[in-house]
């Protein structure tokens, strides 16, 4: 429409305004859009999308990440995903929670699989997949999981970092997920390395996920008065789509997306997991 057709519609000093504002730079974003949700995300690896690219910096963020893809719906705008990979409850704590504050209204979190080094299990375990021994410090990093889990201190943890949240973001509704299973589970009794390892990262990914869901009931049983601290179970989702099976949404192979996620594990595994549990809904 041209400047003629524009002035016959609104007054001269709105067009004037308006032209300002594009000039400074002042045009509405969309952090600003009326009625929106605002979320941001925090975590590690696989709540920064890490393992669907293409990576937007050295954390490893992706547009493909679960809360993009969130971003996508017109009554949820995601402020920031301040996820980034390596990280452990602690790390949340000590440099993501700057990016909350009191208008923050939703706010999801993966972590915790770097506190019991999953990553060390899989690069120093996992090697029996390719009938290669495992490495010497594979029992040091099985050990230090079971420290983690059995003592009480990951569950200790992810609680304080949810009372961190909260005080940072005292609005706004807190929504843990779990991890998926890695390699799709396998029928008891098998004798070969690569079976006895399957059902220890099977177990350990239950343990951990239960650990995630104790602690978000601990946390929400405290706060009952404030909004809702809620657990997000993905394990279900991803059943049959391990890193070994036909249809994989979990990547086989080393660093960087090696045991992360594809776009369909984030897409159909996180992402419908959240939306079909309700975790974008603050009632």
């Amino acid at each position: 429409m041209g400047n003629t057709a524009l002035r016959r519609r609104i007054p001269a000093f709105a067009a004037g305004l308006a032209a300002l504002a594009l000039t400074a730079g002042f045009a509405a974003s969309p952090a600003q859009a009326v009625g929106k949700l605002k979320y941001v995300a925090l975590g590690d690896s696989y709540a920064a999308g890490q393992g669907a690219g293409p990576y937007l910096d050295a954390c490893y963020r992706s547009n493909n990440a679960y809360s993009e893809l969130a971003d996508e719906e017109k009554a949820i705008q995601l402020v920031v995903n301040a996820a980034c990979s390596g990280k452990t409850t602690w790390d949340v704590v000590n440099t993501q929670l700057s990016q909350l504050n009191k208008s923050t209204e939703l706010v999801t979190i993966t972590a915790g699989g770097n506190n019991i080094g999953f990553g060390d299990i899989i690069n120093y375990c996992g090697v029996v997949l390719a009938n290669l021994p495992p490495a010497p410090q594979c029992g040091g990093a099985l050990g230090q999981a079971e420290v983690q889990l059995q003592s009480g201190l990951l569950e200790s943890d992810l609680v304080a970092m949810i009372q961190s949240v909260r005080a940072a973001a005292p609005n706004a509704k807190i929504v843990l997920t779990g991890y998926p299973y890695l390699l799709d589970p396998i029928p008891a009794g098998l004798t070969d390395p690569a079976a006895q390892f399957i059902y220890t990262a099977t177990d350990l990914a239950n343990r951990l996920d239960q650990t995630i869901a104790a602690a978000a009931q601990e946390a929400d049983a405290a706060l009952i008065n404030d909004p809702k601290v809620q657990y997000v179970d993905v394990r279900a989702a991803f059943l049959g789509h391990g890193a070994l099976s036909p249809d994989p949404w979990i990547n086989l192979g080393t660093a960087p997306d090696g045991f992360h996620p594809n776009g369909d594990g984030y897409r159909l595994g996180y992402y419908d997991s959240l939306r079909s549990q309700r975790a974008f809904n603050l009632n």
